[in-house]
């Protein structure tokens, strides 16, 4: 494992909602039609956000990792509108790791790609080792940041968090059907805000964006799906034991933490991975991709291009 101090970062150069050469499209998969972002060509590359995001965390690293790579970067399903939403449902059902693991599946499939490169973050994190675990011929690389992996055992407080603490408290209150929700509707704003806050650790992000993930994110509806996400845990940390205890992971793998996760992650890989890198980027949030975006591309390219020939 390494610990990577990266010099202060030239925060927001491009200004929000400048995607050059990005294509969004959207794509009906696995009874759910999700936005797509579709940038670059060449090998592909899948993103998997978290919460609360949508494929803009991306944004500043999309262009350069184009230039190797084919990058997909999807809405997760909760942000799915229209008539192909499923509901939230009290337990989570459809919101768990084996349903978004299934959704990157049939879109890399939709997308005529047999072979990725998968990269998870936060809640995206779950579905793409899953993923992994259960289609070892699709995922040539596999990264994972900032996600703690349910089910499986840790050098913490052996539930998956780290020994500095357990659980965070929104976790929780996620977890309560139809609670969240409705305490927030109406205050959206404060409340993803105050996650965007968080997750850079007071730097915040750039005010379009911040507007972005907070209309992302308004309406009981789509609260009570992304909330679902959380209901679904305890399916989704079955799911991941299950997968784990007759499967490895037998791609080339990387771990990146960041404040809070650390080393957790990588820990917690560490005995079922066969090639396993692992990072800790020093005065970075939670959300890598936009409080770090340099010190993280710095990770990216060279471990996913290992491999390509040109």
């Amino acid at each position: 494992m390494s610990h990577v101090s990266p010099p202060p970062p030239a925060r927001h150069a491009a200004g929000p909602g400048k995607h050059p050469d990005v294509e969004i499209r959207t794509v009906a998969v696995n009874g759910v039609a999700l936005r797509v972002a579709l940038a670059g060509e060449g090998p592909a590359l899948l993103l998997l956000h978290g919460f609360p995001h949508t494929w803009e965390l991306w944004r500043a690293v999309i262009g350069p990792l184009a230039r190797r790579h084919r990058v997909i970067a999807p809405d997760l399903r909760w942000l799915a509108t229209g008539r192909e939403a499923p509901a939230g449902e009290p337990t989570g059902a459809g919101y768990d790791a084996a349903t978004l693991a299934r959704d990157a599946e049939c879109l890399l499939e939709a997308l005529g790609a047999t072979r990725a490169a998968v990269a998870g973050i936060d809640a995206g994190a779950p579905p793409a080792f899953l993923l992994a675990l259960r289609r070892p011929d699709l995922v040539r690389r596999l990264v994972l940041m900032e996600s703690l992996l349910g089910g499986l055992p840790s050098g913490g407080t052996g539930d998956g968090w780290p020994a500095a603490g357990g659980p965070r408290w929104w976790f929780g209150f996620h977890s309560e059907p139809g609670l969240a929700e409705s305490v927030l509707t109406g205050h959206e704003d404060r409340y993803i805000g105050w996650f965007l806050d968080q997750g850079t650790l007071g730097r915040g992000v750039p005010t379009a964006l911040r507007e972005a993930f907070i209309t992302a994110y308004t309406g009981e509806d789509v609260l009570c799906r992304a909330f679902s996400y959380y209901r679904a845990l305890p399916a989704s940390a079955r799911q991941l034991q299950d997968a784990a205890a007759t499967a490895r992971l037998t791609m080339p793998t990387m771990a990146v933490g960041a404040h809070p996760i650390g080393a957790a992650l990588e820990q917690q890989l560490r005995p079922i991975a066969d090639d396993l890198i692992g990072h800790v980027l020093e005065d970075c949030g939670h959300i890598i991709p936009l409080d770090r975006p340099a010190a993280l591309l710095a990770l990216l390219q060279p471990f996913l291009a290992a491999d390509i020939t040109t």
